[in-house]
């Protein structure tokens, strides 16, 4: 699987550089994406610009790093669906579970804000 990994300060941006994440690249992504969270970062966006389909093996990748990087109070958000992929994760109900948002400008944002909120909840239960 040919991918690229860009690690900031707050999250690391996750670009699988494959037009499919099927059975065969699905487990890699899996590996991948557990390796980066036992680097201890608590917050991962996957850039899904270039991927244009995705199976149920896919969309089970996508759950597991939804439910690591949440485990902890990290944030998983993914970038950039193509709208074949969006399509599936609306019949699968997924984008309703699945933290969505339109550009990597969003997702950092998003990464801010939910660093701001984890914040105020660490506060108020000291």
């Amino acid at each position: 699987m040919k991918y690229s990994i860009d690690k900031k300060e707050q999250y690391v941006i996750f670009t699988p550089l494959e037009d499919k994440l099927d059975s065969l690249l699905a487990p890699v992504l899996k590996s991948e994406l557990l390796t980066v969270h036992a680097e201890g970062y608590e917050n991962l966006v996957l850039d899904m610009s270039e991927v244009k389909y995705v199976d149920s093996s896919g969309l089970s990748a996508l759950l597991v790093g939804d439910r690591e990087f949440g485990k902890n109070g990290g944030i998983f958000l993914i970038s950039g669906v193509q709208d074949h992929v969006m399509k599936l994760l609306k019949i699968s109900m997924l984008d309703k579970k699945l933290n969505l948002v339109n550009s990597l400008e969003e997702a950092s944002e998003a990464i801010f804000i939910h660093a701001i909120e984890n914040g105020a909840e660490e506060e108020e239960e000291d």
